[in-house]
């Protein structure tokens, strides 16, 4: 394991970090937890959780297994969140880093981030007075903190306006080797402040394994696709640490075989890379999930969404899209739906949830007049 400095803090940080949103769930939490005692003795020193990630079990399981490792607390450094549209006061704030350090089992959480903001007036509602970072400065005040940071889903720019405020020690960001061309300034930014940069999805959410062949280009010799996208972030030396949702010893010890032989992409790379990529990659639903149960007629939009992705990443024909349709209607991502595209309302409740800022209600009512010629045929 590679190990480098989060910022300004003094902290090494292992390349590679443990993120929690991915766990088996057929599993049991002792399973689970075991699953995370590995990756600490395999080298990983970053656990990443929030409330609400597998079913609202993350933060128990890693609480399990930090039961289990008292003796090694020094060892590792645990970091959750939370939304500021939920914990909007100080007192809610704080109530709720009391929750997770109960649930968690620590008297510190090492990392607090302010969650998910996908637009500034999410910022300015965390930062106002009385308001979510206001309690947690006396969180951290009261040592239950040691570092308040940030997760967003912004665009560079933006991200580069809400970090010169020097208000976090770190941001969590979603970067990985199709969308970087179009992230890159908000990685920068952070660098250049010495902040920590933590990356996630740097899977793309799961596309790259999934669309591997469409992606070989992706790939140095010997490599596959997915190993490309791991090395890209681990190797940056603008990412502090990558992280990665583990469910098998399998997947940490790919992980880790990376970043151990984590050889830096060169600029020959990046150029093989930037002919291939399209600015249709950064447009990628990566299945974050959170537009679920946004929709008043229960459209299952994340499925819909990702069976867009076939026309992003392989440049389909409506005839094409058609057939696919066809499928995942019958057997794939919506078959057990509740709603079609052609019922959206335009409420735009979606578009407001979605962490990538894509056009949804455009994509559904062009999926509509594919849903119409399936009918028809």
């Amino acid at each position: 394991m590679i190990y480098k400095p989060y910022g300004k803090t003094g902290i090494e940080m292992s390349a590679v970090g443990f993120g929690g949103m991915q766990f088996d769930m057929t599993r049991s939490k002792e399973e689970n937890a075991g699953l995370v005692q590995y990756a600490i003795d395999k080298g990983i020193n970053y656990l990443d959780t929030a409330p609400g990630y597998c079913q609202d079990q993350s933060e128990d399981i890693f609480g399990l297994a930090i039961q289990q490792m008292t003796h090694k607390r020094d060892d590792f450094y645990i970091s959750t969140k939370a939304m500021p549209e939920a914990f909007d006061t100080t007192e809610k704030a704080m109530g709720q880093v009391d929750k997770s350090l109960k649930r968690l089992k620590v008297d510190t959480i090492d990392f607090y981030h302010v969650w998910c903001v996908r637009r500034l007036d999410q910022y300015e509602l965390a930062m106002k007075p009385g308001g979510q970072y206001e309690g947690l400065l006396k969180c951290k005040e009261q040592g239950k903190i040691k570092h308040i940071v940030i997760s967003t889903h912004l665009r560079g720019p933006e991200v580069k306006t809400i970090l010169e405020k020097n208000e976090f020690s770190g941001v969590l960001l979603g970067v990985n080797i199709l969308n970087f061309l179009y992230r890159w300034q908000g990685v920068q930014a952070a660098n250049e402040m010495g902040l920590g940069v933590v990356a996630m999805n740097p899977l793309a959410g799961g596309v790259v394994p999934k669309h591997a062949d469409r992606l070989s280009f992706l790939a140095g010799v010997g490599e596959t696709p997915t190993e490309a996208a791991l090395r890209f972030c681990i190797s940056c030396p603008q990412i502090t640490i990558t992280l990665n949702g583990f469910t098998t010893k399998e997947h940490i010890d790919t992980a880790c075989r990376v970043a151990d032989h984590a050889k830096p992409f060169t600029a020959e790379d990046i150029e093989r890379i930037r002919r291939n990529v399209t600015q249709n990659m950064d447009r990628l639903c990566t299945g974050c999930g959170y537009c679920m149960g946004q929709c008043p007629k229960d459209i299952p939009i994340p499925g819909l969404m990702q069976y867009y992705n076939e026309k992003l990443l392989h440049g389909k024909t409506d005839a094409e899209m058609v057939e696919q349709l066809k499928f995942h209607q019958e057997w794939g991502l919506i078959a057990d739906r509740k709603a079609n595209a052609a019922d959206c309302v335009q409420c735009g409740r979606c578009e407001l949830a979605c962490t990538q800022h894509l056009d949804i209600i455009n994509r559904l009512d062009e999926i509509t007049n594919w849903e119409n010629k399936l009918k028809s045929s």
